[in-house]
């Protein structure tokens, strides 16, 4: 009786062993037969490593040992890189690159067939290097500061058209940053500085010339009072000052007559007695 109570628990576990192990084949036999292509994918169907065709997201059935799926990525992809080239006027130029692209789904299949799923170092990479040099070199380095929007959307296009034969688009390209040798740079900055000293004398030169062109406003307007005064200037108006001139020394005379006249001889004045 104890045997028999003692036996129980392993045959239960040898069952269970057994039930797991057939579990475990038949998911694993199902598994050749099936395979699911997650979201953001695009699956490249091989028949004896040919590619036949592509499979959308979700499950597909396939033949084990017949036929093989590769998973494509088609999410956008970002990609930063140094580029290194040298501008119209010999200067050179090195540019941080950011570009946004991603594998169109309905090509997948022919980008695998003809690049693989490392199409971002294979492809990609050298395309951007190469793009950028040829734009690059179509302008000089103050047009690349100056013009930088336009310079990043013709090297963007030139990209895309570069790209869209085997099947990638490019959905952004942006110049993150542009750097000179020193000596440009500090060409730049004295160009600069220069042009701050040429407006500041022409600010000054203007100043000057209005401040000339003000006095001689203001000369040419006394001149023109004092010649409208002379104009107005008549004999009856010199009479009348002079007669203004008496009336006011009259006003201010105090009743003594001076003793000594303007010939030189003394004029004494006697005391008035009030007697005849």
């Amino acid at each position: 009786m104890a045997r028999a109570s003692e036996s129980f628990p392993r045959n239960w576990l040898r069952r269970g062993i057994a039930t797991v192990i057939g579990v475990l084949l038949v998911l694993l036999v199902l598994s050749m037969f099936f395979v699911v292509v997650p979201a953001g994918h695009v699956g490249v169907l091989l028949h004896f490593g040919a590619v036949r065709s592509s499979l959308s997201e979700g499950l597909h059935l396939k033949l084990p040992l017949v036929q093989k799926v590769v998973l494509m990525d088609v999410r956008i992809q970002k990609s930063e890189t140094e580029a290194s080239a040298a501008s119209k006027d010999l200067q050179t130029v090195k540019a941080k690159i950011a570009v946004n692209y991603h594998a169109a789904p309905e090509q997948a299949a022919r980008l695998y067939a003809q690049v693989g799923t490392g199409y971002a170092q294979t492809l990609v990479a050298p395309a951007v290097q190469e793009c950028v040099k040829a734009v690059t070199a179509q302008h000089t380095a103050e047009e690349l500061i100056t013009r930088r929007q336009e310079v990043s959307s013709k090297i963007h296009n030139v990209l895309a058209d570069k790209l869209a034969p085997y099947g990638i688009v490019v959905d952004a390209f942006n110049i993150v940053d542009f750097d000179f040798s020193q000596k440009f740079n500090e060409a730049v900055e004295e160009k600069l500085a220069a042009e701050q000293r040429a407006l500041k004398a022409k600010y000054d030169l203007e100043r000057t010339k209005t401040e000339a062109e003000q006095k001689l406003t203001q000369a040419r307007a006394e001149a023109e009072a004092l010649k409208i005064q002379r104009e107005q200037v008549t004999p009856e108006l010199l009479r009348l000052r002079e007669i203004e001139v008496q009336k006011m020394a009259v006003e201010k005379w105090d009743g003594h007559l001076p003793s000594v006249t303007g010939g030189g001889v003394p004029f004494v004045q006697l005391p008035f007695t009030g007697q005849k």
